[in-house]
């Protein structure tokens, strides 16, 4: 595509969405994805291939603010981190809109409530085909309407589970989850979708749901291996002119009067800085010096309950969520988080974590454990950063928030599984090293001082760019963040279809006249 109108950057949900919906209006978009198209091949469901081989983790290395080197979870495939991720799809809840004290900082409010963003989580919910029931979360949202498709049942471990935790008085509930397993749906229970890619294309990632919907249109095209190095301003350094691109490993530069930068929490943040010029030194949409600040990632802890007198053959084991705990309890009001299942724990994952551990025990305590995730919010800190090195260098600062409240919430559920049979409970906390739910690093709010983007995910300082992946989030909550990144990119999406039909209307009137 040589004149594009619009110029999306990133292929994952936010990108995505943005896409799909402006493809109906005629505007001629391009899509760079600066990794592949992720192949089916035996090794999508391999736990050897994927976590001791690392097969398609991105080949880069980062560092922390005191210099020590480590490899990133990071995924460069068309449709993003979702081609991994555990199809989780929350909403937010009201309250995670709006201003929260914790102990340690404040979650700040959001520039719009959870009603501006509802119509929006309910097409999103629709186009992922996402499984749920309604009521059933004691936290839950208001909403207008049901689930696309009824909540994926239980196996019996998982349901064993559920009716255990009711009896001693929590009230357990199916997790939202988009995976295509309804009557006349692809999905086969394979019990390798949580950090997998889907090698039958059943999870409802962005590729799928989102990027290859929009290619149906002849007016979008996308270019997979193709990174984009830095963003181009006009002489006065408002507007973005062009994007310059690492193609087929020549440097050439694409113009367009939109854009949409959709790289993904982290790369957004440092596209932005990197494309620094004389009139904007600090980086591109950076004048309240957010960008590349704020960086929040959840604090969360896997856990390994062993339950020796029986084995656990469960395939699908997210299905299950708790969030009883997640604004606090009577006995510690401080909001704590939410609760839900891992994919089930395999062998090689205990190795590439553990390798003293012998492969027979290994096998064993895989085969008895019953897995699942504590995640708790993390706060905006300034200090929390990602920054540009040279030659293409990263160093990543995260200053813990809420760390002590997350800790209290692991011995809690450690209590909790004991009294559910657990003969002992194995925790793996994730650190830096562990980016997946990356956001905040060019955040939104109503005050340019404070603040990178307006409500609309569009730039205060570049009239023609929007940033719309989770690096807008002013806050993190505590649950997954794929179907809130989806919801607002859909009304952004409609936002800017609006605003380009009109100006093809103006256009044509004024040509007619």
């Amino acid at each position: 595509m040589k004149s594009p109108d619009v110029v999306i950057i990133g292929s994952g949900v936010g990108g995505g969405a943005i896409a799909r919906q402006l493809a109906p209006t005629g505007a001629r978009i391009l899509i760079l994805e600066r990794g592949p198209r992720l192949p089916a091949e035996a090794e999508n469901t391999s736990a050897e291939s994927v976590f001791v081989q690392h097969r398609y983790r991105a080949k880069e290395e980062w560092q922390t603010e005191t210099g020590r080197r480590f490899v990133p979870g990071q995924y460069h495939f068309v449709g993003g981190h979702t081609k991994f991720y555990g199809t989780a799809m929350f909403r937010f809840r009201e309250r995670d809109f709006e201003e929260i004290n914790f102990r340690d900082g404040t979650s700040p409010a959001w520039p719009f409530a959870y009603s501006e963003l509802e119509p929006w989580y309910t097409q999103a919910e629709e186009i992922f085909g996402v499984h749920g029931r309604a009521g059933d979360d004691p936290t839950e949202p208001w909403r207008s309407g049901p689930y696309p498709h009824a909540p994926i049942p239980h196996e019996p471990v998982i349901g064993d589970l559920a009716q255990r935790m009711t009896d001693l008085g929590l009230r357990p509930f199916h997790m939202p989850s988009a995976v295509d397993l309804h009557p006349g749906g692809s999905c086969i229970r394979c019990g390798t979708c949580d950090a997998f890619p889907c090698r039958i294309r059943a999870k409802g990632d962005a590729e799928t749901r989102l990027i290859d919907p929009a290619l149906r249109y002849p007016n979008v095209s996308l270019w997979p291996d193709c990174r984009a190095t830095r963003l181009i301003t006009d002489v006065h350094g408002k507007d973005i002119v062009g994007v310059e691109i690492l193609r087929n490993g020549a440097l050439e530069t694409i113009r367009a009067p939109l854009f949409v930068l959709s790289a993904g929490a982290i790369n957004s943040a440092l596209l932005l800085q990197r494309s620094a010029d004389s009139r904007n030194p600090d980086g591109l949409a950076n004048s309240s010096g957010c960008v590349g600040r704020y960086y929040m990632n959840h604090n969360t802890t896997g856990l390994m309950a062993m339950m020796p007198g029986s084995a656990n053959e469960t395939r699908f084991p997210k299905t299950l969520s708790v969030n009883d705990f997640y604004f606090g309890t009577s006995s510690d009001p401080e909001p704590l988080g939410n609760l839900q299942m891992l994919g089930k724990i395999q062998e090689p994952m205990i190795r590439a974590s553990r390798p003293s551990i012998p492969r027979w025990v290994g096998r064993t305590m895989a085969r008895h454990s019953i897995d699942m995730l504590v995640m708790s919010e993390d706060l905006p800190h300034a200090q929390s950063t990602i920054r540009p090195l040279p030659n293409n260098g990263v160093q990543l600062t995260w200053t813990r928030t809420n760390h002590a409240a997350h800790a209290r919430f692991v011995e809690q559920t450690k209590k909790l599984w004991r009294r559910l049979g657990a003969v002992a409970v194995l925790s793996h906390p994730f650190g830096v090293e562990t980016p997946s739910h990356q956001c905040g690093t060019v955040r939104m709010g109503l005050d340019p001082a404070h603040a990178a983007l307006d409500p609309w995910c569009r730039a205060y300082d570049h009239p023609n760019l929007y940033v719309v992946d989770a690096s807008f989030f002013p806050s993190s909550a505590a649950l997954n963040p794929a179907l809130t990144v989806a919801a607002q990119a859909l009304r952004v999406g409609d936002h800017i279809a609006s605003a380009w039909c009109a100006t093809r209307r103006q256009s044509a009137d004024s040509t007619n006249a």
